[in-house]
């Protein structure tokens, strides 16, 4: 199964490009682009806000998930 996880290997902050990138087999410096241009358009907060919970929500790869139905 496919998951979403922060990038360990192509990182400039915390890996959330690298990782959407790697999930989607984009370059990651695209998907910096476009949220960069997405930031600045919408005024910094929004992306700067959603570029936060998505270091906080996102499990960085390599990261095991734990069993919550025992």
């Amino acid at each position: 199964m496919k998951r979403l996880y922060r990038s360990t290997t192509d990182r400039w902050i915390a890996g959330i490009c690298g990782g959407i990138g790697e999930y989607f087999r984009v370059d990651p410096n695209i998907i910096r682009v476009i949220w960069a241009f997405i930031t600045v358009a919408t005024g910094f907060v929004p992306g700067i806000v959603a570029y936060g919970l998505a270091w906080l929500i996102l499990p960085q790869s390599g990261e095991a998930l734990q069993d919550v139905s025992a």
